[in-house]
């Protein structure tokens, strides 16, 4: 196979592999700023499984080890559910042994849950990679920059991955869909003054401007969550409210933010990490969409209440911080605010 032009290369729907045989993530090349140098799709060696490039099944039953190669994203959302997807994979055959080949350069925070998720889900290795190094004979599986993927914002996000992955969406209950896996984990405690004390969360930002809670509502929305619930309200970030407390510096890392959720009365957010980390716990949550369709996202989720804002143009924007689209959020967020919000039943306090 010839070699990719740096600019397809970047955008190419799999990973890589440079001229010392290393198999390398597109993220990082991007990351790095730096001559791309030249590579070759990974899809294009011998053994490698690319769902982009051949729809495939493996039967997990008679499989040891499997080597899922730069999954499942450098988002924590994408993450999440990603590996919800081996989890439930791991369900039905417990026996399935799988390590991940990590981006070298995605964020900390992201980092942090595949640590957490060792030993329960999967092993990670870091990129690049020599691909001599993965046995041949094991299953090799390239998910690879799957931003990039013709399904990626056609599918259920979790149906992509076990797609992606070699098997058949519907084979998996949806029961097994909803991040449970997370119960699983070892989190630290609340701090102290919190153990015992009920509260709600309120999670507006999410990756991208375009996928937040606008800035101007925030204050209303906390007063939305206190006059339903009578409970504080804490997030992470400023907002100026007498009933919102914010808790950042007592969420140094990703397994705070995850017990942050997990203690939760009920979650209102835009962040969808939050919503799926929510599900994983059985926290209720009301969730806000803009760019991307809820039934991409929380469609086995029983708890979560979504609510679409119109944002005509905008469809499966990935991110945007753009004056004219920000009006228009923030315009569509003060509409949605002139009706009720879809509100859960509160989490018993005995959960």
């Amino acid at each position: 196979m010839q070699s990719l032009r740096a600019d397809e290369a970047l955008a190419y729907p799999g990973s890589l592999l440079d001229t010392k045989g290393r198999i390398v993530a597109p993220y990082d090349l991007e990351q790095r700023d730096a001559e791309i140098g030249e590579h070759v799709a990974l899809a294009s060696q011998a053994g490698i499984l690319n769902a982009a490039a051949q729809p495939f099944e493996v039967d997990y039953s008679q499989i040891a080890v499997a080597h899922v190669i730069n999954g499942m994203g450098v988002t924590l959302g994408d993450s999440i559910i990603g590996l919800t997807a081996l989890a439930a994979i791991r369900q039905i055959y417990p026996h399935v042994r799988f390590v991940v080949y990590r981006p070298e350069l995605a964020p900390a925070y992201v980092e942090q849950l595949y640590a957490l998720a060792e030993g329960h889900v999967a092993s990670t290795r870091s990129l690049p990679w020599p691909l001599a190094d993965i046995p041949r004979e094991e299953v090799r599986v390239d998910l690879g920059n799957q931003l990039f993927w013709p399904r990626f914002m056609s599918l259920p996000m979790i149906d992509f991955f076990l797609d992606a992955l070699g098997v058949p969406p519907s084979s998996v209950p949806s029961a097994n869909k909803a991040n449970r896996w997370l119960q699983t984990l070892e989190l630290p405690s609340l701090p102290e003054a919190w153990r015992n004390r009920p509260y709600v969360l309120f999670c507006p930002t999410a990756s991208t401007p375009i996928r937040s809670i606008a800035t101007p509502v925030r204050s209303a929305l906390v007063s939305r969550l206190f006059e339903q619930f009578g409970f504080p309200v804490i997030g992470f970030g400023p907002v100026d409210h007498p009933q919102y407390v914010d808790v950042t510096a007592a969420s140094p890392g990703t397994a705070d933010f995850l017990t942050w959720v997990r203690h939760a009365r009920y979650v209102l957010t835009a962040d969808t990490a939050a919503a799926h980390i929510a599900a994983g716990f059985d926290v209720p949550t009301t969730a806000f969409f803009t760019t991307v369709a809820p039934e991409l996202r929380v469609r086995d989720y029983p708890l979560c209440r979504p609510v679409t804002l119109e944002l005509p143009g905008l469809s499966n924007v990935q991110a945007s911080d753009r004056e004219q689209d920000m009006a228009r959020l923030n315009a569509a967020y003060q509409e949605a605010m002139n009706s009720e919000l879809p509100f859960a039943p509160l989490r018993p306090a005995s959960e």
